[in-house]
């Protein structure tokens, strides 16, 4: 700790991660269950033995920096979007990355444990919500009988997650054949699973809900993994017209 209180602390490695753009991202770890990620560790010999062991469990946590947001322009209150905008709860009573301090957490599953790999240990990992190349200060293994506590009280998040339909025109099914022979087997899963979570920032679902007739044939697209995906609102759920390689 530095004589003003201040504490500073160096990244262990980074995420890479299917999410290039912060538009897209699953707002919680778990929801897109086909989204894989790396934690890329750095390559020092302490590092790889303090993964002794870690392959014993199913899943971790990632403590991690909103490097994208900075947390200099944080403000007390905040409208989270599982709200839909419009009602302000503290700061400190969300999860929002506009923070006094702009640290993270996110428990998600150990896929495979590589010490070998080159330029450094890697972790894959399961249902991440991170962004590509975010910086992880610590990994720490999920403990079921101290982390889960199921009778807890949600709050505000007690509401159930809402999910739209997504249909995929035929463009867009023959642009999938092609990703398939590229190897990408399950790409149509990952866009269902981010697509059906509604993923547009909070204020463009008040203006544009996808119930509201103005609203069907607006477009709109993300970016996952090297492709972009675009997809118009219709009467019956999100469609999908294109996914085009960036």
């Amino acid at each position: 700790m530095t004589p003003s209180g201040s504490f500073e602390f160096e990244a262990i490695g980074h995420v890479k991660t299917m999410f290039k753009d912060k538009f897209g991202i699953p707002r919680q770890p778990g929801l897109v269950a086909n989204a894989k990620g790396v934690i890329k560790l750095k390559n020092t010999p302490d590092l790889k033995t303090a993964l002794r062991t870690l392959d014993q469990f199913s899943h971790l946590w990632i403590v991690f920096v909103f490097h994208e947001h900075g947390g200099k322009n944080w403000k007390p209150s905040i409208r989270p979007p599982r709200l839909g905008g419009n009602v302000k709860v503290g700061v400190l009573a969300s999860r929002s990355p506009h923070r006094p301090n702009p640290i993270g957490i996110s428990a998600v599953s150990i896929e495979k444990i590589d010490l070998e790999a080159a330029g450094g240990p890697e972790i894959t990992v399961g249902g991440v919500d991170l962004l590509d190349g975010t910086p992880v200060l610590d990994i720490k293994p999920y403990i079921p009988y101290a982390d889960s506590i199921p009778d807890a009280n949600p709050g505000w998040a007690a509401a159930p997650i809402t999910k739209t339909p997504v249909h995929f025109e035929d463009e867009a099914l023959v642009d999938l054949q092609l990703k398939d022979a590229d190897g990408m087997q399950n790409l149509k899963e990952i866009i269902i699973e981010v697509l059906e979570l509604d993923p547009r920032p909070a204020f463009q679902k008040r203006k544009n809900p996808p119930s509201d007739p103005a609203t069907w044939k607006t477009r709109y697209g993300f970016a996952v993994l090297d492709y972009d995906v675009k997809y118009e609102i219709r009467e019956d759920g999100f469609w999908v017209l294109q996914i085009i390689d960036l």
